[in-house]
């Protein structure tokens, strides 16, 4: 057997997570096995759990990247045209817009039903969008566009709506989501973000409706 090819601990892990990349969308989640990643990459599955405790978790650190590969948070902060409330739409947009994040989060909603992933995946959304959600709604209340008293409670609840909505953690069927998304959508309006609309019901039910088949999502899900 040839030895394996001697890189950086770092140059390992992200050609793990690019070959876990490419196989999934190709083969899907549940059809890949950590040693058709590791073939892929020319190491062996000890190098594998070098990085990553299980595939679930590996899974996890992959929508850690996509999302910081394509941050819409990022490429909003550069927009002049835009006030804060345009903002935070265009965040979801250009979320939708990536089909490869939204295909991987589709296939990651069933690593959610384990209890470490998801406080895991919770404690990740927290720390990484509440900041940059309350950042938007607060520019959006210098600029006139968003009117609430309720910057922080909004940073906080957004990164938290997903979770809610998963059928793995509070079992609903498709009309439940449904009757969930309006909810969701009348209590932010009432709060003053008026923010969602008929393409992110649709895009929540092609998620969750895949999450109760057994379906996903990554980290860093915007809404």
């Amino acid at each position: 057997m040839a030895r394996p090819v001697k890189k950086p601990p770092e140059q390992w892990k992200k050609e793990i997570l690019d070959a876990a990349k490419e196989l999934f969308l190709s083969k899907g989640y549940e059809e890949t096995a950590i040693s058709d990643i590791m073939e892929r990459v020319g190491g062996a599955k000890g190098m594998f759990y070098r990085f990553f405790e299980s595939k679930e978790a590996l899974m996890h650190a992959l929508g850690d990247q996509m999302f910081f590969e394509n941050n819409p948070f990022e490429a909003v902060s550069r927009r002049s045209d835009l006030n804060g409330l345009q903002k935070i739409r265009e965040v979801f947009a250009l979320d939708r817009a990536d089909g490869q994040r939204e295909e991987i989060n589709v296939q990651a909603v069933s690593i959610l039903k384990d209890p470490r992933i998801l406080a895991s995946a919770v404690e990740a959304n927290r720390r990484v969008l509440t900041p940059l959600w309350f950042e938007l709604i607060e520019e959006g209340r210098q600029d006139g566009s968003i009117r609430t008293e309720y910057a922080k409670e909004l940073s906080e609840l957004l990164p938290l709506v997903n979770f809610w909505l998963l059928p793995s953690v509070f079992p609903a069927d498709t009309e439940e989501i449904r009757h969930k998304c309006r909810f969701v959508a009348e209590v932010l309006s009432a709060m003053g973000l008026p923010i969602l609309d008929d393409a992110m019901y649709e895009r929540a039910e092609k998620l969750l409706g895949n999450a109760g088949e057994g379906g996903a999502a990554g980290e860093a899900e915007t809404v």
